[in-house]
């Protein structure tokens, strides 16, 4: 089951890890051979590339990966305090330590090999009919065992956004993204018979011969394809009138007949509810087409396949080599991490807040959060002033804007109150494949009983501590800092301010663009979808946005390939937010504390090198590829060298001229935040 929110985060893209000096930079990183103007991605940490090229484990490397690493180990010896050593049997540290050691056991999983998911198959292989199938998907959808051709959550109602609704959206793609399926380059061949490839492999090690095994990956995969053809590709999905149809349960179960509702409703664990919003119609009515019209043992070859490949990185090391054999060709990645981390990461993500709640009373000190309070607020009163002197916009849309902004919820550190485990049981006797089962049965039903019927709560988080993220969400307009990104290089409680609002700043800055965004926009300060712009504001608005839209549309992140102006829209305007907020918040706090010089920089060049630092790294080509194909964040090199000359006072700080590579002429630049 899929959560159902609409949620506007800053991924987790390749940053670094630069050692700090007295200033907080260190001229080690940095390549002054190169003229600011001209490159100021390799001017600024050119430096630190050259000396951390990719090792064979990560696909990219930089700070967030870094941090990531660091957190990795944080997490592992607060693990280790209870997998250890005998913990009494239902306590939080014996649920945590049973976890570990399952995941640890590679000795276990391997003699054990497919057994444990042999039960879910034998349910699947007893289906008769299509009114069983989809009673049977339902039920083990239940337990987090992936095999619906749709997703079914419940989040905040855009146009009620007190009250939650439940929520039918597409899915049912083994490789997530459409166009994996539909574009026909090259590296998109590559990955689709990788992917065969993969489902073939699995389906032979839970007992298929080859050629049972090459039709169901047939089967699977022209079912997928047919989804994918439906499907609304990134950047419809990220229009949001396009993705919101709420009708009744009545409608939902009139228009959309070929689904059984009913029972898939109760199979999953739902209460009786009164409407639900369809995301994107279009893929639902085809999966109807798909089960009526797809032979029986297609429909349960899809459903074997999508069960294994679920499975496989909690079954035996041929499952977990043959989902690796995948990554490679779809990431670049030369080695597996090993088991530690893999399994240091389970147990974060299945007992998130629990690991949560141990990271912050041993690694996050309440005057950070104290801090992180001040920052943020200055940030705010720096984005009321930019919103204040805004030329193009209306006095009336200037009141609902400030209005909005000071109405933000901030998230900081960690939540208020922690997810209770009591109900949940870890049982060593059992498999690490059968303990996921539970806990993915657990959660999902204390998701649906919180939530289906319920009001909102703006408290929960939709975040858990230990991530090295931050998010920003329309329909509870909040922001989120969790406690693990405020740490070194993006939050250095003994650094400079100037590297502090390069860093950290630039990051609430983006956060906060993010609700006045070609998206955030829509939303009111209730998180309501409500047009609050006079008709020429709005204009005005979009014809500056369109701006970065064509400019980053314009750049080919790797030969013959380009951004994806559209899809990454709404994070460009972040980082360019961001960074003007970031700069106002600075220069309010040097006009009552001025900075020297330090280093040979200005307070104003260092924090432009701060936030090039922040996104420095390397990344794999087949990273990159498919990160301009699918994600809606520009690759970590343009968030230097084409977010800094949309920004006039970066032109200040470094002399850049009209004649530099990297100029731009103002009039051309988006003044937007």
């Amino acid at each position: 089951m899929k959560a159902k929110s609409l949620l506007l985060a800053l991924s987790l893209t390749a940053m670094t890890a630069g050692a700090q000096g007295t200033s907080g930079i260190d001229r080690a990183n940095m390549n002054t051979a190169v003229k600011p103007g001209n490159d100021f991605y390799e001017y600024a940490i050119g430096g630190w590339r050259k000396a951390h090229p990719l090792d064979a484990e990560h696909a990219r490397n930089g700070s967030f990966i870094d941090l990531d690493e660091m957190n990795q180990k944080r997490i592992l010896g607060l693990i280790e305090e209870y997998a250890s050593k005998p913990q009494p049997q239902g306590t939080l540290g014996q649920k945590i330590g049973s976890l570990y050691n399952l995941a640890m056991d590679s000795v276990r999983r391997n003699r054990e090999a497919a057994e444990p998911v042999k039960p879910v198959l034998a349910e699947i292989a007893a289906i008769k009919d299509r009114r069983q199938y989809q009673l049977v998907a339902a039920q083990l959808d239940r337990r987090g065992i992936g095999v619906m051709m749709f997703g079914i959550g419940v989040g905040s109602d855009m146009r009620d956004a007190a009250n939650n609704l439940v929520g039918v959206g597409q899915g049912g793609l083994g490789l997530g993204n459409r166009d994996y399926y539909i574009k026909d380059d090259e590296q998109n061949k590559k990955v689709l018979t990788a992917y065969k490839k993969y489902i073939t492999d699995i389906l032979k090690l839970a007992g298929n011969d080859d050629a049972t095994a090459q039709k169901k990956a047939e089967a699977t995969l022209a079912i997928e394809t047919r989804i994918a053809h439906a499907s609304y590709d990134n950047v419809k999905l990220r229009n949001v009138d396009a993705n919101y149809h709420k009708m009744t349960y009545a409608q939902l179960v009139s228009d959309f007949p070929g689904i059984d509702w009913g029972n898939i409703f109760l199979a999953e664990g739902f209460p009786a509810f009164s409407h639900v919003d369809v995301g994107q119609p279009e893929p639902i009515h085809e999966v109807e087409k798909i089960l009526a019209e797809t032979p029986l043992d297609d429909l349960k070859a899809y459903a074997e396949s999508h069960a294994l490949a679920d499975a496989s990185s909690q079954l035996d090391d041929n499952f977990r080599a043959a989902a690796f054999a995948l990554n490679q060709v779809l990431s670049g990645v030369q080695q597996d991490r090993p088991r530690w981390k893999r399994a240091t990461s389970l147990v974060s993500d299945a007992l998130g807040e629990a690991i949560g709640k141990l990271y912050v009373e041993k690694y996050f000190p309440e005057s950070s959060k104290q801090q992180m309070l001040t920052l943020v607020h200055n940030l705010q009163k720096a984005l009321a002033q930019r919103i204040d002197e805004s030329t193009w916009m209306s006095e009336a849309t200037k009141v609902q804007a400030k209005d909005k902004l000071n109405n933000f919820i901030i998230k900081i550190g960690y939540p208020d109150k922690w997810k209770d485990y009591s109900r949940l049981q870890i049982d060593e006797k059992l498999s690490l494949y059968e303990n996921m089962r539970r806990i993915s049965e657990f959660m999902g039903q204390d998701y649906i009983d919180r939530k289906v019927n319920k009001p909102v709560d703006k408290t929960e988080w939709m975040m858990t501590p230990q991530t090295v993220n931050a998010y920003y969400s329309p329909v509870t307009n909040e922001i989120c800092f969790p406690a693990a990104i405020l740490q070194p290089p993006f939050f250095d409680p003994n650094a400079d301010d100037a590297v502090n609002y390069g860093g950290i700043g630039g990051v609430i800055g983006h956060e906060m663009s993010h609700g006045f965004d070609d998206q955030g926009s829509q939303f009111d300060k209730n998180g309501n979808q409500n047009d609050w712009w006079t008709a020429a504001d709005k204009k005005n608005f979009q014809e500056r946005t369109k701006v970065l839209e064509n400019y980053f549309g314009s750049i080919e992140a790797l030969p013959g390939k380009k951004i994806n102006g559209k899809l990454t829209l709404g994070e460009n305007i972040g980082d360019n937010g961001g960074l003007n907020i970031a700069f106002r918040a600075l220069q309010n706090t040097l006009k009552e504390k001025p900075q020297p010089v330090i280093d040979g920089f200005t307070a104003e060049q260092r924090f432009f090198l701060s936030w090039a630092t922040v996104w420095a790294g390397n990344a794999r080509p087949e990273f990159i590829d498919r990160q301009i194909k699918t994600d809606p964040h520009s690759p970590a090199e343009y968030r230097v060298n084409a977010a800094l000359p949309q920004i006039d006072e970066w032109y200040k700080a470094f002399g850049v001229k009209k004649g530099d590579k990297l100029f731009l002429d103002k009039k051309k630049r988006a003044h937007i935040w």
